[in-house]
């Protein structure tokens, strides 16, 4: 069998196999998007904003050139699909404030960053200062990605293979690292009372209980913070990022893990 058949039928079993914990959260999802709807009526605003930071082609279709991403026809991921549906997006290459002292965070509450490419050292500190001063960040970590790219390893447009850990994971006092002898299965992991599917997931550890208030999840997997004023949720694994049959069906599995992380 080759490689790529052999993936989609782990994810296949894995789907099988944590069936019932994707209706669970997709129910939950909707409950939470009927209560957001419900306040709408009321004048409330149903969508909320949320900063998108990721190598994985979340928004942008993966290989395409500038003309195709201009036109209205062009197919968009599925992730944007599902997340704009319930987010307004704001999509980041960069935390730190630019030559005018204008941070990309600034009024941004909610934050998702997805297996990214490398963080500078202005990104870290700008990172640290707006979780401490209230913001709330989900952060994924993947040491090993399982989706399929079609493009070229060495092509800069090609997703981080092997999450670049920033600096700013030690100084909340966690470290993660990857068993490579474990089953190449899809399973599932506990958070927030749900459940979310992995595949080659990475170990959360806390090396400093000092540094944060950090309750570990779903047997290492997520770690989840209370750091000064916000939170942070570290969560070592990408794939319900990556793969649509794991997100649940119209997403639910996703959407209802970012309700529960960012809420």
């Amino acid at each position: 069998m080759s490689p790529k058949l052999r993936k989609f039928a782990l994810a296949a079993l894995g789907v099988l196999a944590i069936g019932a914990a994707a209706l669970w959260w997709l129910a939950q999802s909707r409950d939470q998007s009927n209560g957001q709807r419900a306040s709408s009526s009321n004048g409330s605003a149903e969508r909320v904003e949320l900063g998108l930071m990721s190598s994985l082609p979340l928004y942008w279709p993966l290989g395409e050139d500038f003309t195709s991403l201009i036109d209205a026809e062009q197919e968009m991921p599925w992730q944007r699909t599902v997340l704009e549906a319930r987010y307004d997006l704001r999509l980041l290459d960069s935390l730190s404030p630019d030559d005018q002292g204008v941070s990309p965070l600034a009024g941004l509450e909610r934050l998702a960053i997805v297996q990214p490419r490398g963080l500078s050292p202005s990104d870290n500190v700008a990172l640290d200062d707006w979780v401490r001063g209230g913001g709330q960040l989900l952060i994924a970590l993947d040491p090993m990605l399982t989706g399929e790219y079609e493009v070229a390893f060495g092509d800069p447009r090609r997703p981080v293979g092997a999450a670049l850990i920033p600096p700013v994971i030690e100084r909340w006092g966690l470290a993660i690292s990857f068993d490579e002898g474990q089953s190449e299965s899809v399973r599932s992991a506990t958070i927030a009372g749900g459940q979310i599917p992995l595949h080659m997931a990475g170990v959360v550890s806390v090396l400093d209980p000092a540094a944060a208030s950090c309750e570990l999840q779903g047997d290492g997997i997520i770690a989840a913070c209370d750091i000064g004023e916000g939170s942070v949720t570290v969560l070592s694994d990408a794939a319900v990022f990556e793969h649509q049959e794991l997100a649940g069906e119209e997403g639910g599995t996703l959407i209802a893990l970012l309700a529960q992380t960012l809420n």
